[in-house]
């Protein structure tokens, strides 16, 4: 995976570019679909000193600021990547949590017409396929 310019990312979203910041941005980045925990340890690794708070700050910060996308698939924790802003879903294997993008298989963000949205105005769908990847499949032959 390239390697991303956090720090012009980061300038882009008009966020002050911080050590903490850069080093979640590019951890998400490089390892998509990773939890809060994986990033802490990672990023605590790489700086030293950033306490896990921190960490949790900097991507509540970078989610708001449409940098990172939180997906929260059942029974997993929090999961965070890079990829924003287009129509895509993930796929989970039940055995092993392993995660996956796959685009809409349909076309433009059809999941945001809703036969009766009760009012909401509606931004964003998550579709989420449940099933067993292949490393789980060929482990079970």
């Amino acid at each position: 995976m390239p390697s991303v310019d956090a720090a012009a990312l980061l300038r882009g979203a008009s966020l002050r570019v911080t050590r903490p910041r850069v080093a979640v941005l590019t951890m998400v980045s490089e390892n998509p679909h990773a939890d809060t925990d994986t990033i802490a340890t990672t990023v605590h690794r790489e700086l030293g000193s950033v306490s896990t708070q921190a960490v949790y700050d900097v991507l509540r910060a970078l989610t708001e600021a449409g940098l990172v996308r939180r997906i929260e698939p059942a029974g997993s924790p929090a999961r965070f990547e890079t990829r924003v802003g287009d129509n895509h879903h993930h796929l989970v294997c039940r055995d092993c949590g392993a995660i996956a993008d796959v685009n809409c298989a349909v076309g433009e963000a059809p999941c945001l017409h809703a036969e009766d949205p009760h009012g909401f105005v509606l931004d964003e769908a998550e579709v989420t396929f449940w099933g067993i990847c292949p490393d789980c499949l060929s482990r079970a032959e």
